[in-house]
């Protein structure tokens, strides 16, 4: 059982998608997938590595801290945090995915500003 359990996380490792995320402050709505429907607050915008033309919309990551982009205090906090895109980042869009702020600092200390991160759509 021990040997099937650590095969399932090295395969969940193995698929995690790596990129780098920024966050943003509220107000979070409107937002470009729901509006001005409430989503809460563990909601992430999509840039366009991930957009598909708004078939993001409503998919789930968890996300996780894979270190800092820049030299500094080690962001990461240990921890992960599972978020729905709700929105679009444009062009220009800093990271792969643009967390919300309490997304973000679940994950790291917000003033790294940006992190290194492994993703997996759940």
């Amino acid at each position: 059982m021990m040997v099937v359990n650590m095969a399932i996380c090295v395969t969940s490792v193995a698929n995690a998608a790596q990129g780098t995320a920024t966050f943003y402050k509220p107000p979070y709505v409107p937002s470009s997938c729901y509006g001005y429907q409430n989503n809460g607050s563990m909601i992430a915008a999509a840039s366009d590595a991930i957009w598909g033309n708004r078939s993001a919309c409503g998919t789930s990551y968890n996300v996780s801290c894979g270190g800092a982009t820049n030299k500094g205090v080690p962001p990461c906090r240990g921890t992960s945090v599972v978020v729905k895109i709700v929105d679009y980042c444009p062009a220009g869009c800093k990271g792969t995915i643009n967390l919300s702020q309490e997304a973000f600092s679940a994950i790291a200390n917000p003033d790294a500003g940006k992190i290194l991160i492994e993703y997996t759509e759940v």
